[in-house]
């Protein structure tokens, strides 16, 4: 047979243009969150006014930082958001230091935050798809309740990791089709606010500032809360490879998704807030139900199968931007090889895929995994802060860098400065267990790096064999230039 060299690179394809990029934003924003407990930032403010003034500080903060985002990707345009950012900054300086920051950055996320976030995201799915179907035939029994929204979790996780190993142009179809449906869901509680205000019925709204807290404490976890909400604004980086024209449409995105989610965050709470009472909304357990039975009578069925949607598109998109993660920091070799593995046909990373899928699943099973986020949740901060770092960093080492947008110099310092508070007020205010085995993880996290990566002690011929066990496993290609023999397509192994 005659072996003939393809043109065209094994790689992630660019399928997804400005409307699938805002898409993206807005799922990986909303979830659950906005539809059921929106009420920290109105416990901790205290008062109408205030909460409405948080909610939009915190979106204009949350903006300014997917800008100084939105620059780091025209200087380093793979995918990968902080994890390449780290690896262009670092690499100049000692060894040890180089990949240090990436690989800690791909590890937390990889193998704790993102999988615990959407395992969390997944039983809030199953929740309210279950609720329904147990009132309607009684069931009342705990264990047989709980078995069946873990069951609906898992079945969700399978649903969504077909869909991410299948094909992007269907993860694209489907994230666009349920975006527009929350979009839709969040503008029906928003239309009720407004249908409310009309009829006079705005007395809540009318005590404005009235018992605003005079804390700086308060004040500090109210703009925590509100900025942990906005989380997702960063992560339009993670697909930088997929994404057509991403010089323009990265930026584009941002400027379109970002003050949008804002818009809808600021006048759903005005909506609840006008309907409900302070009280009832600290003390509700799912803010929008409770406003639908309020409002939409006979409708309210309405608001939980918004969340049941919502929800599952943004586990759904939380999954195909980490999966991404997995894939570049596979090629650079902090990660397992085969994870940067793409299907020869399909060109999706299955392996990355299935690995998060596993993931989730064992995160599933531990059912409470709320305080296993916030123990490294808040590590996030730190990674930011270092983001920013990198952009100051570029900026001068890459001044004479094409590039068709830059920020103003002081906006990552200003930035810089907002991270590091968020990463601080917590363990100065509320110093507890959680944020040592946080730095724990982080330690753990070193001690691998020197070992395996610095210093190189890696079982040679067990990764080589399991790459090549994963390579036929998953009908997988490195993501390189790809042979082709006669009219077979061949598989390279490692």
């Amino acid at each position: 047979m005659r072996v003939t060299q393809s043109n065209d690179p094994v790689q992630l394809k660019r399928v997804l243009g400005l409307f699938s990029a805002v898409n993206f934003i807005i799922s990986v924003t909303i979830g659950s969150g906005i539809f059921i407990s929106p009420t920290s930032v109105l416990k901790y403010s205290k008062s109408v006014g205030m909460c409405v003034l948080v909610w939009s500080l915190s979106g204009v903060i949350s903006l300014l930082g997917a800008l100084t985002y939105a620059e780091l990707s025209t200087l380093v345009p793979r995918s990968g958001s902080d994890y390449v950012y780290f690896m262009s900054t670092f690499n100049k300086y000692h060894r040890f230091w180089a990949k240090l920051p990436s690989f800690l950055y791909s590890m937390v996320m990889i193998m704790v935050i993102r999988p615990a976030s959407i395992a969390v995201v997944l039983l809030t799915f199953s929740h309210y798809i279950s609720d329904p179907i147990l009132d309607a035939y009684c069931i009342t029994d705990l264990d047989v309740i709980e078995k069946v929204k873990i069951t609906l979790a898992i079945s969700g996780l399978g649903l969504l990791t077909y869909i991410n190993t299948a094909s992007v142009k269907l993860y694209v179809l489907i994230q666009n089709i349920f975006g527009c449906f929350k979009v839709i869901a969040c503008l029906i509680v928003v239309g009720g606010g407004i249908y409310e205000i009309a009829m006079g019925n705005a007395e809540n709204l009318q005590k404005g500032f009235e018992g605003t807290t005079s804390s700086p404490k308060d004040v500090a976890l109210a703009f925590y809360s509100g900025l942990w909400a906005f989380e997702g604004w960063s992560m339009v980086t993670s697909i930088t490879e997929e994404i057509k024209n991403p010089e323009v449409n990265i930026l584009r995105s941002i400027l379109i998704a970002v003050p949008l989610v804002t818009i809808l965050y600021v006048f759903m709470n005005i909506s609840y807030m006008t309907v409900l009472t302070i009280e009832e909304l600290i003390n509700s357990s799912a803010v929008a139900v409770a406003f639908g039975q309020s409002v939409l009578g006979k409708f309210a069925v309405v608001i939980p199968l918004s969340v049941a949607f919502s929800t599952f598109s943004c586990s759904l998109s939380l999954q195909f931007g980490i999966t991404r993660l997995c894939y570049v920091s596979g090629q650079d070799g902090l990660m397992l090889k085969s994870l940067s593995y793409v299907h020869y046909k399909k060109m999706t990373p299955g392996p990355a895929v299935v690995l998060q899928g596993i993931i989730t699943f064992l995160f599933i099973l531990t059912k409470d995994v709320t305080e296993l986020i916030q123990f490294v949740g808040f590590m996030k901060m730190i990674f930011y802060s270092l983001s920013m770092v990198s952009l100051l960093i570029l900026k001068k080492r890459m001044k004479d860098a094409p590039r068709l947008y830059k920020v103003p110099f002081l906006l990552p310092i200003f930035m810089l400065f907002i991270f590091m508070f968020l990463f601080f007020t917590p363990i100065v205010i509320d110093p507890t267990a959680k944020h040592l085995i946080a730095l724990g993880i982080v330690g753990f996290g070193i001690i691998f790096y020197y070992v395996f990566i610095y210093k190189d002690l890696q079982p040679d011929l067990f990764l080589s064999g399991l790459n090549s066990y994963i390579q036929i496993l998953f009908e997988a290609i490195p993501s390189r230039s790809i042979q082709e023999v006669g009219d077979e397509e061949v598989v390279n192994r490692p």
